[in-house]
């Protein structure tokens, strides 16, 4: 079965306001009794359904962006607004229900826990959920078929290559069915070839609807988006060809 024959397209939602809108958005940190500036002013846009990269040099802000989008952590000073909603200024209560319901993570090194089966650690991502065990058995299906790894459900992580672990990996951040997926060097630990698969799969997600927003020191990644970020010096500009 190709993946062609798993995804099935539905199209992007209505592109009416941005899915993300920074404006102003720093952040400070103190490391070993140093000030650090991670990002000092970044105004920003992302559309519902974009698929979108994020490069530049390393210690440039761009984990630190990731976070914030993925709202892991909060500016110092600024607006970020998700869908509307300022997170800058939301409780931890509410960052965390964001977190577990409309957003997913995707990492270089997998995340996978070892002693759990393929099923077991997409099932995971469900735990927050409050779903009955059928709906969670009937999804954790759904997101492995989804990625192309009906016959690997029962595998563990060292059962698997590193580009099938990666997979194991976005059907745990799909398997909520989030508006965006953020990922983080998601092709950095695989050759060339599992690279390409991996990129063929975020498009076909992105094409059913859900916002892509990956960091990437690789140009290869970047040419397969529809936009394209440089964050330099805490700063972001569109480079977009």
């Amino acid at each position: 079965m190709t993946m062609a024959d798993i995804v099935e397209t539905t199209g992007g939602p209505e592109q009416d306001r941005p899915l993300y809108r920074a404006a102003g958005v720093t952040r400070t940190y103190t490391q070993k009794g140093r000030i650090v500036k991670a990002l000092t002013g970044v105004d920003l846009q992302i559309l519902p359904g974009e698929f979108v990269t994020i490069q530049g040099p390393t210690g440039g802000g761009k984990s630190t962006l990731l976070q914030l989008l993925g709202a892991l952590d909060t500016p110092s000073t600024g607006s970020l607004l998700l869908d509307g909603r300022e997170l800058s200024s939301a409780s931890a209560k509410e960052l965390a229900r964001i977190r577990a319901e409309e957003i997913g993570f995707v990492f270089q090194g997998f995340n996978l826990i070892p002693t759990l089966t393929a099923a077991e650690n997409v099932d995971m991502a469900l735990e927050p959920l409050h779903l009955d065990r059928e709906e969670r058995r009937k999804r954790v299906a759904a997101a492995l078929s989804h990625v192309g790894l009906d016959d690997r459900v029962d595998h563990l992580p060292t059962e698997l290559s590193g580009g099938q672990q990666q997979r194991v990996a976005i059907a745990r951040a799909i398997v909520k069915r989030p508006r965006v997926l953020l990922a983080d060097e998601p092709t950095g630990n695989l050759d060339e070839s599992m690279r390409d698969e991996i990129l063929t799969l975020l498009q076909f997600l992105c094409a059913e609807g859900i916002t892509i927003i990956v960091v990437t020191h690789d140009s290869a990644v970047a040419r397969r988006a529809t936009r394209r970020l440089r964050l330099t010096k805490g700063v972001v500009q569109d480079i977009t060809k």
